[in-house]
């Protein structure tokens, strides 16, 4: 069975990409000190809504490394961290579909297949992330998490890194 045709694979990639900067990694409602709190995290951005909570009302926003900083100290403090990994890891996903995209050709003579780099990085974002997921479960606030994005990288990862590149 063939997914997509080798021809497509360099589109496909990009695409894949950069709709998974879009995909929330995690959202994870918790209910918190007679409050809740909705968290929606995307690669490169944290969205937290607070609801009913007296010491924290309202949104805020913030990127891996400011989260990182904040919670330095605390046992959630390294899910955060692989969260930044994972963002990491990801960004030169998002630069090397960038590259690819406006500089097809030179890309395209890598000594790698730039499909295959990008399906592999895919792959490793969405791994740390599902690591970040576990940890953000297991040392942070209760709640149900739903790793949307982790399971859209793993499966453009597995795509990626399964299309038969014949020409």
């Amino acid at each position: 069975m063939v997914w997509v045709r080798s021809e497509y694979a360099g589109e496909l990639a990009v695409l894949s990409a950069w709709l998974s900067a879009f995909i929330p990694w995690n959202v994870m409602l918790s209910s918190v000190a007679g409050g809740s709190v909705l968290f929606v995290r995307f690669v490169f951005v944290q969205v937290r809504y607070t609801y009913g909570v007296p010491f924290a009302e309202g949104v805020a926003v913030s990127d891996p490394l400011s989260a990182v900083s904040f919670q330095a100290g605390n046992s959630i403090a390294v899910a955060y961290q692989a969260w930044a990994v994972g963002a990491g890891v990801f960004g030169v996903v998002f630069l090397l579909s960038i590259a690819y995209y406006l500089a097809e050709a030179r890309v395209e003579a890598l000594p790698v297949d730039p499909v295959r780099l990008i399906g592999a990085l895919l792959g490793l974002s969405g791994a740390v992330l599902a690591a970040a997921t576990y940890l953000l479960t297991t040392r942070g606030f209760p709640g149900v998490p739903l790793p949307i994005g982790v399971v859209f990288l793993l499966v453009f990862a597995g795509v990626l890194l399964t299309i038969d590149r014949t020409d």
